[in-house]
C-alpha cells in the first residue's frame, strides 16, 4: 500500500497514471486488482480520456455549469457557506463522482484502454495536497 500526493493548482483534473504505473512496476505481484482511494472531500477520482486536453475542459466546464459557487442566485438555498463560494459545491461535486476506483493490473500494468488516464478531479478554487491511497490486491 502506498499515498500518492497529488498537488493541485485550482479546479481542474489532474493525471496521475505515470505515477501509479511507476509504483506498480515495483510490486512484486504482477496481477490483481488496485484500489484507489482519495482522503478528500472535496475532490475525486475518474478515469477518462487522456489524448485530448479538450475532454478535461469540457467536464470541468459542465460540472461548472451543473453546480456552480454559492455565489450564484440559484444557489442561495445552501448553508454551508462559510468555507468559501466554491466548497459546498465541492462537496456536492465529490458526492455525484466516484472517490474509490478499481481497476485491474495485468503483467504490472493497469489495465486501461487505450486513451483512459487517472485523474484526480479538484473541485476547489485554491491548491491543495490532496492524497490518493492505493492498494494491490493479487
Amino acid at each position: 500500500m502506498t499515498t500518492f500526493t497529488i498537488s493541485t493548482q485550482g479546479q481542474g483534473l489532474y493525471e496521475f497514471t505515470r505515477d501509479v504505473q511507476g509504483w506498480l512496476a515495483k510490486q512484486p505481484a504482477k496481477d490483481g486488482l488496485l484500489t484507489l482511494f482519495v482522503r478528500h472531500t472535496s475532490c475525486s477520482l475518474l478515469i477518462q480520456e487522456n489524448a485530448d486536453p479538450e475532454v478535461q475542459t469540457d467536464l470541468h466546464n459542465f460540472f461548472a455549469r451543473l453546480v456552480p459557487p454559492t455565489t450564484d442566485p440559484g444557489m442561495s438555498y445552501l448553508t454551508h457557506t462559510y468555507e468559501g463560494p466554491d466548497d459546498m459545491p465541492a462537496h456536492i461535486k465529490a458526492a455525484m463522482m466516484p472517490v474509490s476506483l478499481g481497476i485491474p493490473v495485468q503483467q504490472g500494468q493497469l489495465a486501461l484502454g487505450t486513451w483512459q488516464g487517472l485523474y484526480l478531479f479538484e473541485h476547489r478554487d485554491h491548491p491543495h495536497q490532496r492524497q490518493v491511497v492505493a492498494h494491490l490486491s493479487h
